[in-house]
């Protein structure tokens, strides 16, 4: 056998090759070495060789599937995002844990943090789009009865006593809805800032909510509304802010009053919790009540349930509004029940700060008979 223009000697023994080498000494040969080669063990690499490169290519067909996949979602992703297209894409990451994988799972959560936030911003644009015409829509109204009363007056009304002192006090009537308007609106858009921070401390509440039934008794008989405080104990402190309380309190009263019937009522009551170190405060009417579809958004701004209604009695439409959003400050909940035609219950959780003295000044045996 020849590699170029070498001979590799090869002698054969059957099936057997070898290599043979032998060195002649004066020119005769003495003994010959064979060097013979397994040729299974030859195959056995060969087939091995090949069932490696085999398995190498079906792993690298595989795995270029897989890969091929993945960087097609992640092109999809990228191209949704920059186009603000969203759809919920499966979190389809292999078991390897790759960096591919890694950066699958960032741009998928990506993708989702940047949709709710688009859809937040949305919100925002479509509740600030519409607190602008509210605002308009409520600032727009006293404004131009102002304007009316006063040319009514300049035309001619100023020589006539009664008209004169009519149209004056619908216009300052007006006016104060004006000034009542903005006041709420300062007060709600500190709320929302959080420029307007709740000064938490220990107050009686038992003194400010007799102090705000006393304030209101007026308000309460000209539209023959009853105001009750049940039983409770006047000594019980809870941790608030004192003016932001009152503040709910005035507030909720208020409105029980407004939208209440003729000869109705206003309880005011507390009730004990599973909770040792909360309470529930309810302000409950006899009032037209809330229909079921108007509840979820009661606590907007401007919302109202009957607006010529609102409008008349002085409503600004913010007072639940900035009740919510002192309740919040607070870190406590409010729940509110209506029935049309029933009445509406405003319930908040407070935290107390006694020494686990009962809420109603009753011995146990009678505080057991209230939570039945």
């Amino acid at each position: 056998m020849s590699r170029g223009n070498k001979r590799i000697p090869i002698y054969k023994l059957g099936f057997r090759k070898a290599l043979y080498s032998a060195t002649p000494i004066g020119g005769l040969t003495f003994g010959l070495v064979f060097v013979y080669f397994d040729s299974s063990i030859a195959e056995g690499i060969v087939a091995t060789a090949a069932v490696g490169f085999l398995s190498f290519l079906i792993f690298f067909i595989i795995d270029y599937k897989v890969d091929y996949k993945r960087l097609m979602m992640l092109e999809r992703i990228s191209k949704n995002i920059s186009k603000k297209r969203f759809e919920e894409v499966d979190d389809q990451t292999s078991s390897t844990n790759d960096e591919l994988d890694y950066v699958i799972r960032k741009l998928v959560k990506a993708n989702r943090t940047v949709e709710r936030e688009i859809q937040r911003l949305n919100r925002i644009e479509n509740y600030r789009k519409e607190f602008i015409g509210d605002i308009s829509h409520e600032l727009k109204t006293p404004i131009f009865a102002i304007q009316g009363f006063v040319e009514t007056l300049l035309n001619g009304a100023l020589e006539d006593e009664k008209v004169n002192r009519k149209f004056l006090q619908k216009a300052m009537k007006n006016v104060a809805r004006l000034i009542y308007l903005t006041k709420d609106l300062m007060e709600i858009s500190k709320l929302e800032t959080g420029e307007l921070k709740s000064e938490m401390e220990e107050v009686c509440l038992y003194d400010i909510i007799n102090d705000v039934v006393e304030s209101l008794q007026e308000k309460a008989q000209k539209e023959q509304v009853n105001l009750f405080i049940e039983e409770m104990n006047q000594n019980l402190r809870v941790r608030a802010d004192k003016n932001q309380l009152r503040q709910i309190l005035i507030n909720l009263i208020e409105n029980g009053i407004k939208y209440n019937v003729p000869q109705g009522s206003v309880r005011i009551e507390l009730i004990p919790t599973e909770e040792s170190k909360k309470i529930t405060l309810n302000i409950e009417d006899t009032g037209i009540g809330i229909d079921e579809t108007d509840l979820p958004r009661i606590t907007e701004r401007f919302f109202r349930v009957d607006k010529s209604r609102s409008r008349k009695r002085g409503g600004t439409g913010l007072g639940l509004a900035i009740v919510k959003h002192i309740i919040e400050a607070h870190g406590e909940t409010l729940k509110i029940q209506s029935d049309p035609n029933i009445g509406s219950k405003f319930s908040i959780s407070l935290t107390r700060v006694d020494g686990g003295e009962n809420i109603h000044g009753l011995d146990q045996e009678a505080l057991s008979e209230i939570r039945k």
